[in-house]
C-alpha cells in the first residue's frame, strides 16, 4: 500500500501540474478556446496509460511459467530505468517547468489546436505511461493487491487535490522538497523492483546464485503475511533474499542517492 501511495502521489502531483500550469497560462493570457484542445490531449494520454496498465495485466496473465518470469523481469528493469532517469529529469528540469511549458503553449497556439493538443499530450503521457509500467512492476512484488489499491487510489486523490489547491494558490506547498523526499522514496521502492527482476531472471537461469541466500526468514515470515506485504512493497524486502539482489539492491541505491541527493556543483568562472 505505502509504495503504490507513493508512486500515484509523486506521479499524479506532476501530472496535475504540468496540467495547472497550461490551464493557467491559458487563462491568464485569455486564450480559453484553448482549452478544449488542451484537455482533449490531456485526456487521450490518461486513456492511453490506463490501456497500457490493462495490456500489460492481460498480456502476462495468459503466459507460460518461463515467458511470464521474462515478461516481469524485462518490464521491471524497464521501469527502474525509466523512473532513475525521471526522478534525475525532474531535478534537473523543475525551475525551468513552468517556462518551458508557457513556450509549448505559445508556440502550439501559433500552429493550431491539433498542435496544442499534441503538446499537451506529450506532457501528460510521459507521466502516465511511466506510471502505468511502475505499478505494474510493483505490483508483482507485493503480495496484498487489495490494499495495494487503496494506496494506488489514495494517493491519485490526494495528488489530483493537492494539484487543484496549488492552482488555486490555496495552499504553499515546497514543492522542491516535496520532490526531492519523494524522489528518495521512489528510488528505494525502483530498489525493490530491481531485486524483483533480478530474481525473475534468476529463475530463468540467466543469473547465478538463485539458492544462495543471504537470508531465509520463511519459517517465521510467511510470504503472505502482512509483514511481508509491507516490507516487500517498500523496501523491496524478500524472505528468501539471494546474496546477488541483496548486493545489486545496495550497489543501486548507492550509486543512486549519492549523486541525486549530491548539490549540483556551482560553475567557476575562468580569469580572462
Amino acid at each position: 500500500m505505502v509504495s503504490t501511495f507513493i508512486i500515484a502521489l509523486r506521479e499524479g502531483l506532476e501530472a496535475s501540474l504540468i496540467v495547472g500550469i497550461l490551464v493557467a497560462y491559458i487563462i491568464k493570457s485569455d486564450r480559453r478556446a484553448l482549452l478544449a484542445p488542451l484537455w482533449s490531449g490531456v485526456i487521450a494520454a490518461v486513456a492511453l496509460s490506463l490501456g497500457l496498465g490493462l495490456i500489460l495485466s492481460r498480456t502476462s496473465g495468459g503466459m507460460s511459467e518461463h515467458s511470464t518470469a521474462l515478461f516481469a523481469g524485462t518490464t521491471s528493469l524497464l521501469a527502474v530505468a525509466l523512473v532513475t532517469w525521471m526522478v534525475f529529469w525532474m531535478k534537473r528540469s523543475a525551475r525551468f517547468l513552468r517556462s518551458e511549458l508557457h513556450g509549448k503553449v505559445d508556440s502550439a497556439s501559433l500552429t493550431g489546436p491539433v498542435a496544442l493538443a499534441a503538446a499537451a499530450f506529450l506532457a501528460v503521457i510521459r507521466e502516465g505511461l511511466e506510471t502505468a509500467l511502475f505499478i505494474y512492476s510493483n505490483f508483482r512484488t507485493v503480495a496484498d493487491t487489495k490494499s495495494s489499491l487503496i494506496g494506488l487510489t489514495l494517493g491519485f486523490l490526494i495528488a489530483i487535490s493537492l494539484g487543484y489547491l496549488i492552482y488555486k494558490s490555496s495552499i504553499n506547498l515546497n514543492l522542491s522538497k516535496f520532490f526531492k523526499y519523494t524522489g528518495v522514496a521512489l528510488i528505494i521502492v525502483a530498489a525493490g523492483v530491481l531485486t524483483y527482476a533480478v530474481h525473475e531472471f534468476q529463475e530463468l537461469g540467466w543469473l547465478p546464485g538463485a539458492n544462495a541466500y543471504a537470508w531465509d526468514l520463511t519459517s517465521s515470515i510467511p510470504n503472505d503475511s502482512v509483514t511481508s506485504a509491507a516490507l516487500g512493497g517498500t523496501v523491496g524486502f524478500d524472505t528468501t533474499t539471494s546474496w546477488l539482489q541483496l548486493g545489486i539492491w545496495a550497489l543501486y541505491l548507492v550509486a543512486v542517492l549519492i549523486p541525486y541527493l549530491s548539490k549540483p556543483r556551482a560553475r567557476q568562472l575562468t580569469p580572462a
